[in-house]
């Protein structure tokens, strides 16, 4: 029996998700929950475990297509069904693209599904990276292609098809050929008519808005990449942004890091940076302004009791932002071991949907690649975010006289619907007084 592997939903708000790699061919043995493929989403990266024990008989979707959730993406013959089951499954991977080539009355029912999935979709039709790219770099129209891929996708193969053909021939002619093809001339004339406004809707995006020149270089946006930019906007947009900045003599935590961090590497197993201490100082501060770990809902605002603090990792093309709950409970040495933790599964792409949700408020670390002062964005529906700046030595007047001190700026951004600059001075300074107390009293554990 063929057994038919669907595109999860790895999260409420999940719609979609990218094969990024197949982890099996056809022809492969399963087990039940083996690793099938490693999917990207707008908000983490997983694996595809199988719900079966077989072999695989047909992967449907190419790596690098994003498809709905819900859509077929693989084929699995149990084990212990009889050959002849699974049968069907994989003859019809195969006679789809030759059927335009072959036999014209066979062709009549393929020709006619394949040619209404583009018109379901129409101008929400979505290409895959490898597509995309490819057609730019060959001038291929993707709005006059036929997909034979899963729900009419266009695939790699359909694009270089056609560049082996030649090219793409002009409109008339395409039209004719399309016409030809199915038995139903009435179905013929609308699966002609319906992809030709989407021509204007995909053209101006590269080759009138902004032009590409010869030798530019046209990078796919990655679905995180958009979800990235469609949140940056979506926060600009609706949140009126202020910001301020406090400076911190850290000078005695410097002093104290450095004195206490070859034990606690011993002891513990990971390093001790700066970054534990600067969190245990915001969540403290937190406690005692409440109001600033909240988020605006319309018509009230929601103060939340739970401390989870959101943490920016980046990778080499994307940013996350993985939660460390419970923050208020933890000694700093747990935050320690939180923030190398989810650090970890980030780069390692094993984050889950949990690690990804329930953040109250942010803590960025824009300090580890040398930023001295910046204006972050607020994550959503957030009411602050923090930005922890390079430590810097630098001269400073104590006493009516100058020493040179380890100093780091402290920038937020807040939401001014939320928060006003009296409630935030104030949280800054207790952030402020609890890096600047830190000393050989300090508890770690």
């Amino acid at each position: 029996m063929a057994t038919k592997v669907l595109m999860p939903q790895l999260g409420e708000s999940v719609t979609e998700g990218t094969i990024s790699k197949w982890l099996v061919n056809v022809g492969d043995t399963v087990k039940k929950y083996d690793s099938l493929a490693e999917v990207t989403t707008d908000k983490v990266n997983a694996e595809v475990p199988s719900t079966v024990s077989g072999r695989v008989t047909e992967i449907v979707v190419p790596e690098g297509e994003t498809v709905a959730v819900g859509t077929l993406i693989l084929y699995i013959e149990e084990s212990g069904a009889e050959g002849a089951t699974a049968a069907p499954a994989s003859t019809t991977g195969t006679t789809a693209p030759q059927v335009p080539a072959t036999e014209q009355p066979k062709a009549a029912t393929p020709a006619v599904s394949i040619q209404q999935a583009p018109v379901v979709d129409g101008p929400k039709q979505r290409y895959s990276p490898a597509v995309v790219m490819l057609s730019q770099q060959h001038g291929i129209d993707l709005s006059r292609i036929v997909g034979t891929g899963a729900g009419g996708r266009i695939t790699r193969k359909d694009v270089q098809a056609i560049i082996d053909a030649g090219g793409q021939k002009p409109a008339e002619t395409v039209k004719e050929t399309v016409v030809q093809a199915p038995v139903a001339p009435v179905e013929q004339t609308t699966v002609v008519s319906t992809p030709a406004p989407a021509t204007p809707a995909t053209t101006p995006a590269v080759s009138v808005d902004i032009p590409v020149a010869s030798g530019d270089q046209v990078v796919p946006v990655t679905s995180i990449r958009r979800t990235i930019a469609n949140r940056m906007v979506q926060s600009k947009h609706e949140a009126p942004h202020a910001w301020t900045m406090v400076e911190v003599d850290v000078t005695n935590l410097v002093n104290f890091r450095n004195q206490a961090k070859g034990e606690f590497a011993k002891k513990e197993g990971l390093n001790l940076t700066f970054l534990p201490f600067f969190i245990k100082a915001v969540v403290e501060a937190l406690k005692e302004y409440p109001m600033i770990n909240s988020t605006w809902a319309h018509d009230k605002i929601i103060v939340k009791k739970d401390i989870n603090i959101s943490i920016a990792v980046a990778t080499e093309d994307a940013l996350y932002v993985p939660v460390i709950k419970h923050a208020d409970q933890k000694s700093i040495l747990g935050i320690a071991k939180a923030v190398d933790d989810l650090a970890a599964r980030t780069r390692a792409g094993k984050l889950t949907m949990d690690d990804m949700t329930g953040g109250t408020f942010t803590v960025n670390n824009t300090g580890s690649f040398g930023s001295v002062l910046s204006q972050p964005i607020i994550n959503a529906p957030q009411a602050a975010i923090l930005s922890v700046e390079s430590i810097v030595k630098r001269p400073v007047v104590i006493n009516d006289m100058i020493a040179v001190r380890s100093m780091v700026n402290l920038c937020m951004s807040l939401d001014h619907r939320v928060l006003d600059g009296l409630i935030c001075g104030r949280f800054l300074q207790s952030v402020k007084q609890k890096l600047e107390n830190v000393g050989p009293d300090t508890k770690l554990y």
